[in-house]
């Protein structure tokens, strides 16, 4: 693994980040099969055994398709244990070139992105461990992607936020009803969904919790760039999320020391 960044919660105890492992995290890329592997069998166990998703490729306790071998992954570790317990996985727009287009392609039109290709870069598939859904593995993930941007010079990264229907769709409203006033935003590039969900149907008035992972992006300033696509995999609402890296949020920007010099991720 080529690491990138790495916490410490017992000399860390001031990082932003709540319910911190007594343990060292460390995040970086995957160079070897077997650290793929690894970050497969983790997805697998996330999305297959504990959401139910069905994904036609996954076999043997492996979630994989055909993105995966033009893709970085991203992965966290425990360091005392070696047990991979996040990724994310991500698409440059070079490799999307090569892989014939970006996997989100699949469910938007992303022809009003067009402007920014050569600069975006696809981020998916993301997943932490039942022991580490806590502010500081998703924070470490997050400065292990800062990182992969600055480092290669991107300046956009796109990516679906996945909201659960099972609940008939009563998170997915509060979702809406906190991200409809993006659309609003006439300068902002827009993304249409291939098979859109019925955005009318989210009215439910009950009490919902906007999902951590969606709340988080909104902080680091990330804005939903159009209305939800039906995921039948997932059996959710996929929203379309655009952070503008020289829009984050200037805190985020310092944390994750995004005004530094770049260098290529090697």
């Amino acid at each position: 693994m080529l690491e990138l960044a790495r916490i410490d919660a017992r000399r860390n105890a001031a990082e932003p980040w709540e319910d911190a492992p007594a343990r060292i995290l460390v995040v970086g890329l995957a160079r070897t099969a077997d650290e793929v592997e690894q970050i497969q069998r983790l997805r697998y166990d996330v999305f297959t055994e504990d959401m139910g998703a069905v994904f036609p490729d996954a076999h043997d306790g492996i979630e994989q398709d055909r993105f995966d071998q033009w893709c970085e992954h991203l992965m966290v570790r425990e360091l005392d244990t070696g047990r991979v317990v996040g990724t994310y996985r991500i698409l440059t727009p070079e490799k999307a070139r090569e892989a014939g287009g970006y996997y989100s392609e699949s469910e938007f039109d992303l022809s009003g992105l067009e402007a920014l290709r050569s600069q975006l870069v696809e981020v998916g598939r993301s997943c932490t461990h039942a022991d580490h859904r806590s502010g500081a593995a998703i924070m470490l993930l997050w400065s292990g992607l800062a990182e992969f941007m600055r480092r290669g010079a991107y300046r956009y990264m796109l990516g679906c936020a996945s909201v659960s229907l099972r609940d008939d769709g009563v998170t997915a409203a509060e979702v809406w009803r906190n991200v409809a006033d993006h659309l609003k935003d006439d300068s902002l590039p827009r993304v249409k969904p291939l098979h859109r969900y019925p955005v009318e149907r989210l009215n439910s008035t009950l009490p919902a919790r906007v999902p951590p992972l969606i709340k988080g992006y909104l902080k680091l300033g990330a804005r939903i760039c159009g209305e939800p696509a039906w995921d039948p995999d997932f059996n959710a609402a996929d929203f379309p999320v655009l952070l503008d890296m020289v829009r984050m949020d200037e805190r985020y920007r310092r944390h994750f020391g995004l005004d530094a010099t770049p260098h290529e991720v090697r």
